[in-house]
């Protein structure tokens, strides 16, 4: 047997298990599991002794900036911090300017994507426009995204024409994504209770990290609890199979496990920040850096007995970038400063030291970020394993690499990350999407345009 790539020495987690063997890989793909003293003639043997040979992160939630706001980032440096957190596959979302709502604004994005990244992408189009609906379902999407918030102070991380409030809008979408077989991606919040809630803080002139983190998490997380229950009714009434972001309460969980047990169609993710960045030390020393929002301890709580009960189905990073100058403005105006916090670079390694620590397991940690992503969005067969036959996006990672996280090596547009000075005990050593090396020794390898769309249906352009 002759092939182009041996990956010698190391332990491969399949979905059966981890295996102390040799992964195979000829052209893109996948073509064997043997053991380390099979002999097979390669071209190229990749020495993985030590390490462990994992899926790359199929990454449904990332928010790219491009086109409209590439002062943030822009598709070509998202993907060059994808290569370098082992993230292999990115879903970009439509929070654009324009944004995507159309098949002209998709396809067009879809060209951005073509033409710059680095490693395999989809995109996430908003769903407010029910005629476009079906036709974008066409171009190859494998989801659609709706923001059920609007800003208050601001207009941005949620511009117009991206979000969806009336229960029978969000009914009629439902209706007609479940005729195209894709996933209805939701970020849950109550805009009325909100608007409430945020009213009163801002009427005692309450504008700092501090007031904005308890408004957002206030009577227990209402504002994400009852959004989130109507959702759930409607997913049940419609067939739509639906995806919620952001899951951060004690309730929440509790709730999509009852709605998973009746046979709802319900996915949910964790972000970066929740295990990560959601204390209230964080938003006292960070302030607006760690913003995204603060989970207080009863949240955090469920969501980690979901992440390994398996009612939390995977991890996605929601990257989320804003420069200084966006941010600085919250330590006193916090209701004008951009949410949202920069995670795609470094979600990987934080998830294999939470092994490290005996927080997860390394199946379990596999599992969420990439067989449950690849099996919920339309990637099963394709993406999300090392069997024969899938795609080649692996990476190999030390788990025994004591390093420290840091500013100085962000490849973020923006120059700064929120886990500046963190120290952690697994690294990402290298990075392949589709059999080609796009990360190795410290460097991304990959070249824009190397990136193909990530999906399974036949595409209509």
């Amino acid at each position: 047997m002759s092939v182009n790539l041996r990956v010698s020495g190391g332990t491969i987690y399949l979905p059966g298990g981890p295996v102390h063997a040799d992964l195979l890989v000829d052209g893109e793909k996948v073509v064997g599991v043997v053991g380390h003293d099979t002999p097979v003639d390669a071209a190229t043997d990749l020495d993985a002794t030590g390490k462990v040979v994992l899926p790359g992160m199929i990454d449904v939630h990332v928010h790219t900036r491009e086109p409209g706001l590439t002062h943030k980032e822009d598709i070509y440096t998202t993907t060059l911090q994808a290569a370098a957190g082992g993230v292999t596959t990115i879903f970009g979302m439509p929070n654009l300017i324009p944004p995507t709502t159309s098949v002209e604004t998709l396809r067009a994005v879809f060209d951005l994507y073509q033409q710059k990244s680095i490693v395999d992408y989809n995109h996430n189009p908003a769903a407010t426009l029910a005629e476009e609906l079906v036709p974008m379902a066409a171009m190859g999407i494998n989801a659609f995204k709706i923001y059920m918030v609007v800003d208050t102070g601001r207009t941005y991380p949620h511009p117009a024409g991206t979000g969806m409030h009336g229960h029978g809008d969000l009914l009629k979408a439902m209706d007609i994504i479940a005729t195209t077989g894709k996933r209805f991606i939701i970020h849950p919040h109550d805009q009325s209770l909100m608007d409430y809630i945020e009213g009163e803080y801002l009427a005692r002139g309450e504008n700092t990290p501090q007031a904005y983190a308890s408004a957002y998490a206030a009577r227990n997380g209402v504002i994400w609890d009852t959004a989130i229950d109507v959702v759930l009714r409607l997913a049940e009434a419609s067939g739509c199979p639906v995806h919620l972001a952001h899951i951060q309460t004690a309730r929440s969980v509790a709730a999509i496990r009852r709605a998973k047990a009746r046979g709802i169609d319900v996915t949910c993710e964790v972000n970066h920040w929740l295990p990560f960045l959601s204390t209230w030390d964080d938003v006292e020393r960070l302030g607006p850096y760690a913003l995204s929002y603060w989970v207080p301890d009863d949240g955090r709580q469920a969501v980690w007995e979901g992440l390994r009960d398996g009612t939390i189905d995977m991890f996605s990073s929601d990257h989320a970038p804003h420069t200084r100058e966006e941010k600085e403005i919250g330590w006193t105006q916090m209701w004008s400063s951009h949410t949202g916090t920069p995670g795609i670079q470094y979600f990987y390694p934080l998830a294999l030291d939470a092994v490290s620590k005996g927080q997860l397991t390394l199946e379990r940690v596999v599992e969420l970020m990439a067989w449950a992503p690849s099996r919920k969005f339309g990637l099963a067969g394709k993406k999300g394993a090392l069997t024969p036959g899938h795609d080649a996006d692996f990476v190999i990672a030390d788990m025994s690499a004591d390093w420290t996280i840091s500013n100085d090596d962000v490849l973020s547009k923006i120059g700064w990350t929120c886990y500046d000075g963190r120290q952690v005990s697994a690294a990402i050593e290298t990075t392949y999407v589709r059999g080609a090396e796009v990360f190795a020794n410290g460097k991304v390898t990959g070249s824009p345009g190397q990136g193909k769309l990530a999906t399974k249906s036949e595409v209509l352009v």
